[in-house]
């Protein structure tokens, strides 16, 4: 028996990759849990606006763009965890994997949530006062920048 084979018998491999799999469903579910609300409030926001300011509809569509792409955050870390299951897992890659899951599902799902409240505010008031437009698309930014960090996170981890 080669040292591999006796440590996959010690280590229950199957556990292993069931870590990385919730890693994987948690990535992913989280992330667009955080971009559906944020699109949905923001949407809110943007038809309530568009009622008197028609011609600003394309312009206050930003925030529904932004909480989108917290989605495809989940869905790359969901790929790259998915892709990474071999015959031979060991725990510390599972738990690794479920952190990086877990890392960019919930931050992404933050920022979704703040994207959607800070949107759905944003552009009712920058449809009052254009000025506003700056600093609700700085404010945007922010909150975009929070499901980045988890990105961040969870490649590293899943580097390791």
């Amino acid at each position: 028996m080669s040292s591999i084979e006796a440590e996959a018998t010690m280590d229950e491999p199957q556990s292993a990759c069931l870590f990385c799999v919730m890693g994987a469903v948690s990535a992913m579910v989280l992330s667009a849990l955080g971009a559906a609300y944020g699109t949905a409030k923001s949407a809110v926001g943007i038809s309530a606006m568009s009622v008197m300011h028609p011609e600003l509809i394309m312009k206050s569509i930003i925030p529904v763009v932004m909480a989108g792409i917290i989605a495809i955050y989940g869905l790359v870390v969901s790929v790259l965890l998915i892709g990474s299951l071999t015959k031979v897992y060991y725990s510390y890659k599972g738990f690794l994997n479920l952190g990086a899951g877990l890392a960019v599902g919930l931050s992404g799902m933050a920022a979704g949530f703040a994207i959607g409240i800070v949107g759905d505010a944003g552009v009712r008031a920058a449809a009052q006062q254009p000025r506003l437009f700056v600093g609700l698309i700085l404010i945007l930014i922010f909150a975009e920048v929070l499901g980045l960090y988890g990105l961040i996170v969870a490649i590293y981890l899943f580097t390791k």
